[in-house]
């Protein structure tokens, strides 16, 4: 295992001349380089003055950072040729968080108004420093830096419930998000799939729901996940003892990082259940073999009727709350499965005496009498969106994943919320082309969609945007097992939501960003972090316009050269050479590399499939509308001729739990002996491809005729994502409408991550030959 290095050893910049540009980031309110620089050596000292006790945990900090780089070891208050001194002042404009850095060959001064502000002021300055120890004088550039937050809530969110990390591994988490100024560390502690902190009162949390039948390595699967207290089988788990928590807290405060910890209920509670199932709904115990706890038999909610699983939560909460100091505590409440609830004698009694008209205010009310709770000992209580649903608590802060929508909602009710739309800030989707990454959940979050990312929607006026505290990106780990696969998906990702959160919009600049981040990635070259090295994949981009299609190629990586194909070919450095969009007028496959100094970045190119057929450009019809998280190109996506690919959000209409009934109007009576439709199934990703698929054709658009309908060839267990153009082929025949049927599979197989909830069917181009 690699060695933990503090954040001391692996802060870092760049050895330069007083005239060289810094490379802070993420980028400051405003910095003005000056003639000179200041040499750090011996005849240098730390100063500040004897009552500020507040400022030495920074100081110190600082100290150790400089002995480690440079081999010197600096005096505190000793009189010296120079100095490098800090104020605690009262300064207008930079708020508790901001700092003010001065540089001048004789003095370096960092003034803020609170230590937080001292200690930023320190993160900015150590990034003009050397990489690595060098033994020698080090040298910063003379400069004038005001620079504060533009958001109060600048986080990241760690999973290890489903795949546990040790405590070295969430030091070194901390000391990253503190390098680049985040200071909110959501520390998601427990789930479904593994409770992770000792909890003295119940013992079985971590004697039984905080251990499964080993699955390390393995496709995530939350079917049949099993929990054992049998120490003689080959189990997966961990915990965190209230000693290493408390440990963590102070190691995390001395970088001005608040930890937010998170106790999901009143759903995702499988392990926890399979521990305490007397708190569910029907209240039984689960064994399998030799004391194996199947989770998959288990409700996996509180019995919200049961008065007992209330005073549960409130000793949980009572232990959580002495070893986290933070204002805020975050219960989940997303994604709860209300089933038992329907059938529950206890939670319908419930519902009757509180004059609750449905299970969704049941939810309401489990959630506002547990934040009734939480703020009788001065706390305050997040959610995920879902606590929107029956009704939301008086004082809740809600924390938007599904979109920006329910922060909206919340910020119009006058609510605190935190932004986290799972597009673009879900880390644990794709970074570059998934045909060239290591496996990821799916999604496509680019270094620079993230950058582009913009945490106050345009559908709020000034007050109430006032109402977001910030924004944070979530890392769940399903299939991250590992400390290397932790930094390669945060890994640059995470500078770039520090420039979202910290800098004036108006400063960021993603063509100066790229280039700022490059001594960044240097430096985690030689520390030996694994990163993200970019997304070299090429968009290829393309607009109809009457019969033509015009064609345009890019890539977020401004350093390299796109080369592409369109004869069927692998393109190489020998093809053509892209320079301005181009067009094409039949059916054809654009493939597409980008070259950086020679080198061909991808293993495989980017593709895409056009079409050009009887269908393309005309009119499509639903019966029922697809979900407007999925539009493709838009209503006639399915006749645009862009062919989908693995990419679920380019090009494809979803729905969700529907089945798909398609028209397409030819406009006069044609010829036709073909007819196919596009689908796709992604395992991971709840979707399926249909049942069967029928075809009909029609010559007045009122009466139809079957053609054929086929049965799917494809297993729904087949785990890899996989495109298939299911089509029937017959005599010719005349016909002026086309009708497709696509049959969905209802819900989501057993085995696969989201059994038992409403499947999703993409389907994309329908092709009339």
């Amino acid at each position: 295992m690699k060695k933990i290095v503090f954040l001391v050893s692996f802060l870092f910049s760049f050895a330069m001349q007083a005239q060289q540009a810094v490379h802070i980031i993420p980028e400051p309110v405003n910095l003005e380089l000056k003639t000179g620089s200041f040499l750090l050596d011996a005849s240098t000292s730390i100063s500040y003055k004897a009552k500020d006790k507040s400022v030495e945990t920074t100081i110190l900090f600082f100290k150790e950072y400089i002995k480690r780089i440079t081999g010197t070891a600096l005096q505190i208050n000793t009189k010296k040729t120079k100095n490098i001194r800090f104020e605690i002042q009262k300064t207008n404009e930079i708020g508790d968080e901001g700092y003010l850095l001065n540089v001048n060959p004789n003095e370096i001064l960092i003034t803020a108004n609170t230590p937080k502000g001292l200690f930023y002021g320190v993160q900015s300055l150590i990034q003009t420093l050397p990489l690595t120890r060098t033994n020698r004088i080090a040298e910063i550039p003379c400069m004038q830096i005001k620079d504060y937050p533009r958001f109060q809530w600048r986080g990241l969110m760690l999973d290890t419930s489903r795949h546990f990390f040790p405590a070295d591994m969430v030091k070194e988490f901390i000391d990253l998000l503190s390098l680049y100024k985040m200071n909110v560390f959501h520390w998601h502690l427990v789930d479904g799939a593994g409770w992770r902190l000792e909890i003295k009162k119940y013992p079985k949390l971590t004697q039984q729901a905080a251990w499964r039948i080993d699955d390390t390595g393995k496709p995530w699967n939350w079917s049949g996940i099993q929990f054992s207290d049998d120490f003689t089988k080959s189990i997966y788990g961990g915990f965190y003892t209230q000693e290493e928590v408390k440990d963590i807290v102070d190691y995390a405060k001395v970088r001005n990082i608040t930890i937010i910890p998170e106790i999901e209920m009143p759903g995702h509670t499988e392990a926890l259940l399979a521990a305490y199932p007397e708190l569910s709904c029907n209240g039984k115990v689960h064994f399998g073999n030799g004391g194996t706890f199947l989770a998959s038999t288990v409700d996996g909610s509180f019995c919200a009727g049961n008065d007992k699983a209330f005073d549960f939560l409130q000793d949980v909460l009572t232990e959580v709350m002495a070893l986290f100091p933070s204002k805020y505590i975050h219960i989940g409440g997303d994604e709860v499965d209300k089933t038992n609830w329907k059938n529950c004698p206890k939670c319908q009694a419930r519902m009757k005496s509180e004059g609750l008209k449905n299970e969704e205010e049941l939810q309401s009310y489990f959630v506002k009498r547990i934040e009734k709770f939480i703020v009788s000992k001065n706390r305050k209580m997040i959610g995920w969106d879902e606590i929107l649903e029956g009704g939301l608590a008086p004082e809740a802060i809600v924390m938007s994943w599904r979109g920006e929508a329910g922060g909206i909602e919340a910020a119009k009710m006058g609510h605190d919320v935190i932004m986290t739309p799972a597009t673009p800030l879900y880390f644990d989707y794709y970074q570059g082309d998934s045909e060239n990454e290591p496996q990821a959940f799916g999604g496509f979050n680019t270094l620079k969609r993230i950058y582009n990312y913009d945490p106050i929607p345009k559908e709020l006026n000034a007050d109430q945007a006032k109402h977001i505290l910030g924004s944070q990106a979530n890392l769940w780990t399903e299939y991250i097992t590992t400390r290397e696969q932790v930094e390669y998906m945060i890994l640059p990702r995470m500078l770039a939501l520090s420039e979202v959160v910290w800098s004036p919009k108006e400063k960021r600049n993603w063509n100066d960003f790229s280039q700022k981040l490059k001594p960044h990635l240097a430096s985690f070259e030689q520390k030996g972090f694994r990163y993200s090295k970019g997304n070299f994949k090429v968009d290829i981009n393309a607009e109809r316009i009457k019969g033509t299609i015009t064609v345009s190629l890019s890539s977020e990586n401004n350093d390299g050269t796109i080369y592409y194909s369109t004869d069927g070919s692998f393109p190489n450095i020998g093809s053509k050479k892209y320079e301005k969009p181009f067009e094409i007028n039949g059916t054809t496959t654009v493939r597409a590399i980008l070259v950086v100094d020679n080198k061909t970045m991808v293993s495989k190119p980017a593709e895409q499939r056009f079409t050009f057929n009887k269908a393309t450009g005309k009119d499509v019809k639903y019966e029922k509308l697809y979900s407007k998280n999925y539009q493709g190109t838009g209503n006639n996506s399915l006749t645009d001729g862009f062919k989908g690919t693995k990419n679920h959000y380019l090009y494809w209409h979803g729905f969700e739990g529907d089945d798909v009934v398609a028209t397409v109007d030819l406009g006069t009576l044609t010829d036709i002996s073909s007819i196919s439709i596009g689908t796709i199934q992604n395992f991971n990703n709840w979707m399926f491809m249909p049942k069967w698929v029928k075809f009909e054709i029609s010559v007045d658009g009122i009466n139809f005729k079957e053609v054929e309908t086929i049965l799917n060839p494809v297993p729904t267990n087949v785990t890899e994502v996989m495109l298939n153009d299911i089509t029937t082929n017959f005599a010719k025949q005349k016909a002026k409408v086309i009708r497709v049927t696509a049959k969905n599979i209802g819900v989501c197989p057993e085995g696969s991550p989201g059994a038992g909830k409403p499947a999703w069917l993409f389907v994309d181009e329908i092709t009339v030959e």
